[in-house]
């Protein structure tokens, strides 16, 4: 096993001796709370739902997002405004070393999702390979995996590939983050995917570049993408 490899084993079972020792307390409120779900039944149901559609190339590029029919293969299905309290479980998920609460933040996606988005697959906005070493897991990839598994379709990896490392969004202008991911994904195997609907999961949409790439290169490979995330940072 590699030097990262033990790392992660040594911090999982710290985590998991914490768990038996420590009673889980939600970072909402104090309240007792399952670890598996991080908040208490009280946070958990103050938790603001969305249920319906973004359109990432208008997010992009500044214009309202909520209510766009010209871009079909643009639709991202948030569940979750990003704040306070679902801020927590992003953080948790994405950099605290709780990939166990994957499981229940895609039912979270699973509830914002209408009937006829049913895919023919859901795949995950791929994680560069040293992102995913740093954190030992590809939080993206563990929603989508979950999220299939409720919906009842194959899940599958390698859909997209970064075809080059990019620099972090976090402190990128919108503009910034449009050239910074140009050409960043492609479908290595566009036949497979042609006429099918593909769901690309994300834990979160802020200006709609990375999932904007992603369902555009989907879409030039002739496939039906549409985009689900687990919180919209308005």
């Amino acid at each position: 096993m590699s030097l990262a490899g033990l790392a992660n084993a040594a911090r999982a079972r710290v985590r998991d001796l914490e768990a038996f020792a420590l009673p889980q307390r939600c970072p909402g409120c104090g309240a007792p709370a399952e670890p598996a779900r991080l908040l208490c039944e009280a946070c958990l149901d103050l938790l603001p739902a969305l249920s319906f559609a973004l359109c990432a190339r208008c997010l992009v590029r500044g214009r309202e997002p909520v209510g766009c029919a010209g871009h079909p293969h643009a639709q991202v299905w948030p569940a979750l405004v990003y704040e306070e309290r679902s801020a927590l479980l992003v953080h948790a998920l994405k950099y605290g070393a709780r990939p166990g609460l994957a499981a229940a933040l895609a039912g979270r996606i699973a509830e914002a999702l209408p009937a006829g988005v049913l895919p023919d697959l859901v795949t995950a906005v791929p994680l560069h390979p040293a992102r995913r070493r740093e954190r030992g897991y590809d939080q993206a990839w563990l929603l989508a995996e979950h999220l299939a598994g409720l919906l009842g379709v194959p899940a599958l990896a390698g859909v997209l590939v970064r075809t080059r490392a990019t620099r972090a969004q976090a402190r990128l202008d919108p503009e910034a983050r449009r050239r910074n991911l140009a050409g960043a994904f492609q479908v290595p195997e566009p036949r497979r995917y042609r006429e099918r609907r593909v769901l690309v999961v994300d834990d979160v949409i802020t200006t709609g570049a990375t999932l904007e790439a992603c369902l555009g290169a989907l879409a030039a490979a002739g496939a039906r993408p549409v985009g689900a995330v687990l919180a919209w940072a308005q």
